[in-house]
């Protein structure tokens, strides 16, 4: 039998660069370019954005577009309103998921796990919006922010369960076991100890959640339905859907990239945690 040859030195160095090349072509071009059609429209003329298109504007008009988009477009009612329902949601989901994450974690057991299981289905089954809504009736929640957040706390704690589970696993039982002897009960050990510890996974998991509450037409559309209580997606629909911006797609844009600067504002300021936190709650 004849031995197959090994690669060359000179056949292996085009890989080298090939590979990262590629997967930098094909991140410019499914990231890259819709963000460039954003931001250019939003800057255009609106004789120039009836028909998006990559082409530079041969007039900028930025400051006029961005001005009428924020008096029309209701810009600080909807970021109020997002806030008054994402940053709630977002503590409930840490809270409650760190504190079950840390029972998951320590305890074994058939029970245990088949809870783990039940907790963590939500990553795969998607919530069912009529049951939602019937239930949200049933309780006066319906059209209320209080039921805004009760969805997406539902929704968004099996991630957050996830996560900090496989990293909780990978803390040393010790450092709870000293507490103990020192006469610290659950309660303090959970503030003391687990949650500056899930510093890293609490990053990551407020970025995931705030992401997608930030950005959720769907649920809040059948939840909140708008009115006073809109949030910037919600608005924006509510807004584009009653003709204020019809084919207007210069204004659009830029209401799509002043909803996303609060957005980009936390995760740049929390980039350097979201792949750690990632990595450490993978691991079991």
């Amino acid at each position: 039998m004849t031995a197959i040859p090994a690669l060359s030195p000179v056949r292996r160095r085009p890989l080298r660069w090939i590979q990262p090349f590629a997967v930098l072509v094909i991140a410019a071009v499914t990231i890259g370019i819709p963000l460039w059609l954003v931001a250019v429209t939003s800057v255009k003329p609106q004789a120039e954005a009836v028909k998006p298109n990559l082409a530079l504007p041969h007039h900028v008009q930025a400051g006029a577009n961005y001005q009428q988009t924020f008096d029309e477009g209701k810009i600080v009612q909807g970021f109020f309103n997002s806030l008054l329902v994402v940053a709630p949601s977002v503590v409930l989901v840490l809270l409650l998921g760190a504190a079950a994450a840390w029972v998951f974690a320590r305890r074994k057991g058939r029970l245990v796990n088949a809870m783990y299981a039940l907790s963590i289905s939500g990553l795969l089954l998607p919530p069912a919006v009529i049951t939602i809504v019937m239930e949200l009736r049933q309780l006066g929640l319906a059209g209320t922010r209080p039921g805004m957040i009760g969805v997406y706390a539902g929704m968004y704690l099996s991630t957050s369960i996830f996560f900090m589970t496989g990293f909780i696993r990978a803390l040393p039982e010790e450092l709870e076991e000293a507490a103990r002897m020192d006469g610290a009960g659950p309660t303090r050990i959970f503030w003391r100890i687990i949650l500056p510890l899930l510093r890293p996974v609490i990053a990551t998991a407020t970025i995931m959640v705030m992401l997608f509450a930030w950005s959720d037409i769907f649920y809040s559309f059948f939840v909140l339905g708008g009115g006073a209580k809109a949030t910037l997606p919600l608005n924006l629909y509510q807004v584009a859907n009653a003709q204020l911006y019809l084919n207007n797609w210069h204004l659009i844009f830029a209401y799509v990239v002043m909803m996303s600067l609060p957005m980009i504002l936390v995760f740049v300021l929390a980039q350097r945690r979201i792949v750690s936190g990632i990595t450490s709650g993978a691991v079991k």
